[in-house]
């Protein structure tokens, strides 16, 4: 059971009127037009991998996957500055992590991740994991499970600059 469909079901039982479910949450990220844009999504997971790319992808952007910081940091040296129009990274991975791959990217040659949007994806979500991520040189955190709403605003936030 998702925690959103949790949280809807209990809120209309306290309150005994209807509220969102996961349905309508799902069609405020769909209503969104990206197409063209592109984020990298970074994750080592391949379950929470698949799942964050078909709801990202729901807003019509481009998404491309990494599976370590590594290779998160070799792709975007591999293509030109503005190519990648936001990061989703995940934290804790394997080779090289996520606070890792974000100070790697913000010192790449020519500026290429200087102003790129890189945003945690983390199960870690206390304030010293939050205050972990911006020193890393992360512009923001999403906490795992992923509130729709709160993703919908950072990719709006960050896409839309």
């Amino acid at each position: 059971m998702f925690r959103s469909r949790l949280t809807a079901a209990l809120q209309k039982i306290i309150s005994g009127k209807p509220s969102q479910d996961a349905r309508d949450y799902l069609k405020n990220i769909a209503a969104s037009d990206y197409t063209g844009k592109k984020i990298l999504l970074v994750e080592d997971n391949e379950l929470n991998r698949e799942v964050a790319a078909e709801i990202i992808g729901m807003t019509g952007a481009e998404i491309e996957m990494a599976v370590n910081g590594k290779e998160a940091v070799d792709k975007v040296a591999d293509h030109p500055n503005g190519y990648y129009d936001l990061v989703f990274m995940d934290v804790q991975m394997p080779i090289m992590n996520g606070y890792e791959a974000a100070t790697a990217i913000r010192s790449l040659p020519k500026h290429k991740g200087e102003l790129l949007p890189i945003v945690a994806m983390t199960a870690n979500a206390f304030a010293e994991d939050v205050q972990a991520a911006l020193n890393a040189g992360m512009d923001d955190h999403v906490a795992k499970p992923v509130d729709m709403e709160i993703l919908t605003f950072v990719i709006t936030k960050y896409i839309e600059r």
